[in-house]
């Protein structure tokens, strides 16, 4: 791991039973690695959080694919959140909100984001009739990949599904819109910004 104020990079590797997995994070220097997790639709999902987020971001992972993709899914998550909260590091002088809408043909997503040190999700669409999967991965498999970053990166998420049922669309569109909120939050700005809470 290496964080300096002009280097907010982090890398960590996390081992369980089901799951091995090395993520590096640069949030600042937007040349990424083609991730590599074994599962095609959660590559074209990293790619897709790099690209929108302006992000370095090289994800290499194995696991137990054989079963379903959900501890894979998951444990990326978590690792991505450990990545990303010791790549801020303190924190300060972060924009620290961000906010995106990502319409994808007949599917509209919303997610808004405060890098706040607390973990909360708020996650609408399970709330919805989203039908099928995408090779595999469905926006259940996405809620439980952004419940582990929100709890080991210290972000309160919410997401919105405003239109769309077709899964595909529906997880590619939910993930670019959290890409574009945390793009924006995680930008140095020349203030600090008061909290009430204690913590940001």
């Amino acid at each position: 791991m290496a964080r300096t104020a002009t280097n907010r990079t982090a890398t960590v590797r996390r081992t369980t039973k089901e799951t091995d997995i090395t993520v590096t994070l640069d949030l600042d220097s937007p040349v990424s690695a083609p991730p590599a997790t074994g599962h095609g639709f959660l590559d074209h999902m990293l790619d897709a959080l790099a690209r929108h987020g302006r992000l370095g971001l090289s994800v290499q992972a194995t696991g137990d694919l054989h079963i379903e993709p959900h501890h894979l899914v998951e444990d990326v998550g978590i690792t991505l959140g450990q990545a990303l909260n010791q790549a801020l590091g303190d924190r300060r002088g972060i924009e620290r909100y961000g906010s995106a809408f990502v319409p994808m043909d007949e599917t509209l997503a919303h997610v808004v984001l405060d890098l706040s040190g607390r973990a909360h999700l708020a996650f609408e669409p399970e709330r919805l009739d989203v039908w099928g999967d995408a090779g595999g991965m469905t926006h259940y498999h996405l809620r439980e990949f952004l419940r582990g970053f929100c709890n080991h990166a210290g972000v309160t998420l919410h997401v919105r599904l405003l239109a769309g049922r077709e899964a595909h669309h529906v997880i590619e569109a939910m993930v670019k819109a959290f890409a574009r909120a945390l793009r924006d939050a995680v930008r140095v700005t020349s203030e600090e910004l008061a909290s009430t809470k204690g913590l940001l």
